[in-house]
């Protein structure tokens, strides 16, 4: 885990050597300046040597605008290096998680990434500047100070180290129960963003539907969450104040009588006492600031794990050694395959699947929910892997070609249809960034989505909000059709991308699509039968299995699941998930 997180230092490695030099410079300085301050009070004040309380009182300047200086530059290279640091990490889990198949991305909610990305990276960059400063200032202050003390008087000194360790062992205490509270904590931030993420997104139907105190409550109860474990975290975390005001007055007052008897047997001067008493502090104040260490690091230890996890998760998606840059046609070949989604699953979800698609054919896919069809069409453009078997596209495994050569070349329109933020224009150059406006237009009217854009008022340059909040559902999909399409594929998937388009929409895109691109092989993912009766040929999935392959004419006569289908439907039933007689 250190080893990941550490290789993110980068170019911030000079920020976080420089950073703990100048924090022992500083604890150096002021450790001088209770002792300077001894020897003014002895053999200035006392003896009535003004030369002398000039001549340190200016070494006293010096060292504590020495001592400034170097808080202040360890301070600034310690601020450069936590938050380039931080900035490394998102970053490199950013660019990770674009690398990650679907496989990978299954392991991780959404929310979870982005908890990860901001609470958790910004425990990791807090407690990377306090290890930075102040775990090298407290060790090195306690340990000057310790030896300054002994120095002036070991009997005194000694009543410091028996507090000292007495201190230590009670917060180390307070902070093993306060830590398993903290690695509770985190993973109830995915809860709560998520419950967020949620409601934001879906705000429309929380309001149709008047769910608005459903809402408020979940958050509320993934709020409380959080407040609980912190609260009990806190709870051991506040013990370290009064139990370190104990200590430091018992030491005071302590010292101060001890200090006093030694002074009236003439084996201390006042002077010296002055320097316990503040070394005193700079000890205890030491072994407070390495408590505060302890809490954020059992703090960052848990983000720690977390961010490690999507940085050491590697895709099992990756190109071969020489892998292939160009796909041959449209030819699609399914030979034994079986899939799963977990690897040693024994349940599969894709059974001995064997077909032969030929180039520039257009295929239609029905089946009913679950029976795995866009598991199928998943396998084409390699958003995942077979488990058993092979899928050929232009002849060759999809194994065997580079990615982004098989994925620009195997266009999908996924089921769930997503738009970004920017202008109509910039959403379909998603699917080629170097489309002229005239190429954009043209996909468009193959589309059917160019009938609705000049109706807006600016056209193409029209802004689309996050997510295509402000375009229909239909609008939406034809507008994601006309973005794969820019990408000139071999093979145009189309996984139930018109089923919020009305049957006349469908069908002239279904004819445009024949006449302005036949030599692209389609497959057409639909509920609907009148969506794919004229395709070339039809397969009909069941249960993970092909259920039949072939015609239109051919199904009716010879597959009863596609004979009920299109009797219900036709006869005024609806889907295919609903039976003849039940619509």
């Amino acid at each position: 885990m250190i080893k990941t997180l550490a290789a993110h230092i980068k170019e911030y490695k000079t920020a976080s050597i420089i950073t703990p030099v100048f924090m022992v410079l500083e604890v150096v300085f002021e450790t001088l300046i209770p002792f300077l301050m001894a020897s003014i009070i002895d053999d200035g004040v006392e003896a009535g040597d003004m030369h002398h309380i000039y001549v340190v009182g200016a070494f006293m300047i010096g060292a504590a605008l020495c001592g400034l200086f170097c808080g202040v530059m360890g301070g600034k290279y310690g601020a450069r290096a936590s938050t380039g640091f931080a900035r490394n990490l998102r970053q490199a889990m950013f660019d990770n998680i674009q690398t990650f198949s679907f496989a990978s991305l299954d392991k991780f909610s959404t929310a979870g990434l982005v908890t990860r990305l901001t609470t958790d990276v910004t425990n990791m960059q807090m407690a990377y500047q306090m290890m930075l400063r102040m775990c090298f200032r407290a060790p090195v202050s306690m340990i000057c100070a310790m030896a300054m003390a002994f120095m002036i008087n070991a009997k005194l000194a000694s009543v410091y180290l028996a507090a000292v360790v007495l201190l230590g062992i009670v917060l180390a205490f307070i902070i093993r129960g306060a830590m398993k509270y903290f690695q509770e904590a985190f993973p109830k931030y995915d809860e709560l963003n998520a419950s967020v993420q949620e409601n934001v997104s879906a705000i429309r139907v929380v309001k149709a539907y008047v769910r608005e105190d459903y809402e408020t409550g979940k958050l509320k109860k993934a709020s409380q969450g959080i407040y609980d474990i912190f609260l009990k975290a806190e709870k051991q975390v506040v013990l370290n104040m009064p139990v370190m005001q104990f200590t430091v007055y018992s030491c005071i007052l302590l010292i101060s009588w001890l200090g006093a008897k030694q002074i009236v047997q003439n084996t201390l001067t006042t002077g010296e006492l002055m320097s316990l008493l503040t070394y005193c502090m700079n000890i205890l104040m030491s072994l407070m600031m390495l408590s505060m260490i302890f809490v954020m690091m059992s703090m960052s230890i848990a983000s720690a794990r977390r961010i490690c996890e999507v940085l050491e998760e590697k895709s099992d998606l990756t190109n071969p050694e020489n892998p292939l840059y160009e796909v041959p046609d449209g030819g699609i070949t399914f030979e034994h395959v079986r899939f799963s989604y977990q690897k040693e699953s024994d349940e599969a979800v894709l059974h001995d699947i064997n077909l032969q698609i030929m180039p520039g054919e257009t295929i239609g896919i029905i089946g009913g929910t679950g029976s795995a069809k866009t598991s199928l069409v998943n396998l084409i453009s390699r958003l995942y892997d077979v488990t058993q078997g092979a899928v050929l596209v232009g002849g060759h495994d999809v194994r065997e070609y580079d990615l982004e050569t098989l994925r620009n070349q195997v266009a999908v329109v996924l089921q769930k249809n997503v738009l970004f933020s920017g202008t109509i224009l910039e959403n379909l150059r998603w699917g080629n960034a170097d489309a002229g406006e005239e190429e954009c237009r043209r996909v468009c009217r193959l589309a059917c989505a160019d009938e609705f854009i000049e109706k807006m008022p600016e056209g193409y340059h029209t802004y689309i909000e996050q997510g295509g909040s402000n375009v229909s559902g239909g609008q939406k999909q034809r507008l994601c059709i006309a973005r794969a399409l820019l990408k000139k594929p071999k093979v145009l998937i189309l996984d139930d991308s018109t089923s919020a388009v009305d049957t006349a929409t469908d069908a002239r895109i279904r004819k445009a699509f024949a006449q302005e691109i036949p030599d692209t092989t389609k497959l057409i993912i639909a509920q609907r039968i009148s969506s794919v009766q004229n395709a070339d040929r039809i397969i009909v999935m069941d249960d993970g299995r092909i259920s039949g392959f072939g015609t239109h004419e051919e199904l009716l006569a010879g597959n009863e699941i596609y004979r009920e289908v299109y009797e219900s439907q036709t006869s005024g039933g609806g889907d295919f998930d609903e039976k003849a007689g039940e619509a």
